[in-house]
């Protein structure tokens, strides 16, 4: 179930946020505001995911590990997505 879920996470990082923010209490206790959550939905879905998964797995210590997928994390959330096939037209 859980490789179910960290799959559904990958495709869907929006989906996958607002599944885990209403159906459990995987975000209780990580944010004191409720601005860090609403703006990583928005902006860095993937790194909010990322975090969420250093918070409760790690125990929110950031080695070696943490760092690199948070790089990677950042690194998926700012790539251009779907203009990456974009032709350019000489006219």
């Amino acid at each position: 179930m859980i490789y179910l879920i960290l799959i559904f996470a990958v495709l869907i990082p929006r989906v996958s946020i607002a599944l885990l923010w209403f159906l459990t209490n995987w975000f209780n206790g990580m944010f004191h505001t409720l601005l860090w959550p609403i703006l990583g939905f928005i902006f860095l879905p993937v790194t909010l995911l990322w975090y969420s998964v250093v918070f409760h797995f790690f125990d929110n210590s950031w080695g070696t590990v943490p760092i690199i997928g948070l790089v990677i994390a950042l690194l998926i959330d700012m790539s251009p997505g779907g203009r990456r096939y974009y032709r350019r037209r000489d006219y």
